[in-house]
């Protein structure tokens, strides 16, 4: 087996291991709510625009990293890789952290009664179903990417270049198509935030 074989196999479990374990603790925590649990805790309500800020540079950071790997500087590529996954964990810690102390935000909750009735239904038209299907997308590519990073990392590190390639030409538009929805989800979103 060659070194960047044995590279490989030393983070597969670990790749594994990450990729079921981070949506499933996201997925719990979302169900905690502190306020509901009694705790006296400020919600955070000043993170959606920074986190929504974090996608957009991590978007620009994506773009940046693929033009300098394409003029042959793999040593920033690399640390733009690094970069944008520090990003990522970042988004992810403040998002859990917004939701865990905020009431949830309805899209078209005009009043912000926690309710979507009719009237604001209509008001919101088709834009709720484009909203919808960026959120689903959104989400669902979120937790499908999380393998492929990690993989396509692994493989840069192990210095295993072509089979690197081979995969980020898959992990690059979804990591990027995920940036970029997490602004436009933001946007389409904070009119409704309750502050």
């Amino acid at each position: 087996m060659d070194t960047q074989n044995t590279t490989e196999a030393k983070y597969n479990k670990w790749i594994v291991v990450l990729s079921i374990a981070i949506p499933l603790v996201v997925a719990l925590l979302f169900t905690v709510n502190l306020h509901d649990l009694g705790y006296d805790v400020k919600p955070l309500t000043f993170l959606p625009p920074i986190y929504a800020g974090i996608n957009a540079v991590t978007a620009i950071v994506l773009v940046t990293a693929v033009m300098v790997v394409r003029r042959g500087n793999r040593t920033l590529h690399e640390k733009l890789m690094k970069f944008a996954i520090f990003l990522s964990v970042c988004f992810l810690a403040m998002y859990v952290a917004y939701h865990m102390t905020s009431i949830e935000t309805k899209f078209g909750d005009i009043n912000g009664n926690l309710i979507v009735d009719e009237a604001e239904k209509a008001k919101t038209g088709y834009v709720r179903y484009l909203y919808y299907f960026i959120l689903l997308t959104h989400i669902l590519l979120s937790i499908v990417i999380i393998p492929f990073v990690l993989i396509t990392y692994v493989r840069g590190i192990a210095g295993s270049f072509e089979r690197h390639k081979k995969i980020a030409r898959i992990t690059y538009p979804m990591w990027l198509y995920v940036a970029v929805t997490g602004v436009i989800v933001y946007i389409m979103i904070s009119p409704y935030y309750i502050h």
